[in-house]
């Protein structure tokens, strides 16, 4: 895809761009008392008009009356809107009343038939579409939808990582899996990559941490839900920052360079490099021995008409291997997770072994 860039909004790290705003355009004061003191810190200001709830019965957005009172504020404090669409009807309404960028929900992401309906109506008109990464971590889900859209004709256009959906317990509301983003950042260099870190915290206090991670990991920009009292929010209130809270983060980032320009640097970062890759091949050797080590298990389940699935060496490993991790000073959350596909793995393995044939095992020893 040969993006825009959001006609060239992004393109270098002197400072990331900003999406700054309330999660729910909720009335015409609150708006304004949301936004006049962020405004000139933001390229975006934020605010949601239609807001689809997990269950019914809560605040749905005001819907069209609050892009009346965006439309006049925008007037008289001069900043750009931004705002979800989930259907042709509202990009109708947000086009009508001037709205500057659109971006699409983690819940219409992952709807194929929703995401070509919303395009074809952005067909012939130039503004700018952010697309939400899907609530699961699917990244062909993502790159579909940004593929519709590049192909309907939308060439400045944008990923918005707001995490994903898991059952398990996390401190995140939505945990990050970075390496997704990381991915379609690799394969698309010039498509914007913002950080949506209201959504993967989902409480305040971590709004800052992750906002200097994906700094780090060298976001294009970052989209904060801002609000002037937002223990009173209509929606989402735990993740929303006050407006001194987000010029105090704003204010606190810290940029880091694209890379090493002095050459001693970069002669130690060779060695350092050398070693790392020597470390992930002695890790994949370790690995091609475990797995060695599992298919003897397998065939000896298989010999002794035993089932692969042992419930209590499941919870024997995901009790041990975190506290071996403590040890080594690695995170625990991070060692469960490489165990899991380990385990994953395994049981693949297995499973192979239990539906080789006998026919298939004494080839195997011959050959």
């Amino acid at each position: 895809m040969e993006i825009d860039g959001l006609k060239g909004r992004v393109k270098d790290h002197t400072r990331p761009m900003i999406i700054a705003g309330p999660c729910s355009v909720e009335s015409e004061d609150q708006f304004r008392q949301s936004v006049t003191s962020i405004r000139h810190k933001a390229d975006f200001i934020r605010g949601g008009i239609w807001k689809p709830r997990t269950r019914p019965g809560s605040f749905e957005g005001v819907g069209e009356d609050a892009l009346v009172w965006v439309k006049s504020l925008k007037q008289e404090l001069d900043f750009k809107f931004t705002t979800e669409v989930a259907t042709p009807e509202h990009v109708d309404l947000a086009l009508k009343y001037e709205v500057d960028a659109l971006w699409i929900g983690a819940r219409t992401t992952v709807n194929p038939f929703n995401v070509s309906e919303i395009a074809t109506a952005l067909k012939g008109v130039d503004i700018p579409v952010f697309v939400k990464n899907p609530v699961h971590p699917e990244l062909s889900l993502w790159k579909g939808a940004l593929e519709r859209f590049y192909k309907a004709g939308i060439k400045q256009l944008g990923a918005i990582h707001r995490g994903f959906h898991t059952y398990e317990k996390n401190k995140y509301r939505n945990p990050p899996f970075w390496q997704i983003p990381l991915d379609l950042k690799s394969e698309f260099p010039n498509l914007p990559l913002i950080c949506d870190p209201s959504h993967i915290g989902g409480t305040r206090k971590l709004i800052g941490e992750i906002s200097q991670k994906a700094l780090d990991l060298y976001y294009d920009g970052l989209m904060i839900e801002t609000h002037y009292n937002p223990d009173k929010a209509l929606s989402d209130a735990a993740q929303q920052v006050s407006t001194d809270q987000f010029l105090e983060i704003v204010d606190n980032l810290n940029l880091r360079d694209a890379g090493f320009t002095d050459k001693s640097y970069l002669n130690q970062l060779d060695i350092i490099r050398q070693q790392i890759d020597q470390a992930d091949r002695e890790l994949l050797e370790a690995i091609a021995i475990r797995m060695n080590l599992v298919e003897k298990i397998g065939e000896f389940k298989k010999e002794n008409n035993v089932a692969i699935f042992q419930v209590g060496r499941w919870k024997e490993i995901f009790k041990s291997r975190p506290e071996w991790a403590k040890q080594m000073n690695l995170d625990p959350e991070f060692a469960t997770e490489l165990l899991r596909l380990l385990h994953q793995q395994s049981v693949k393995k297995q499973t192979e072994v239990f539906n080789k044939s006998e026919e298939d095992a004494r080839l195997d020893q011959k050959g």
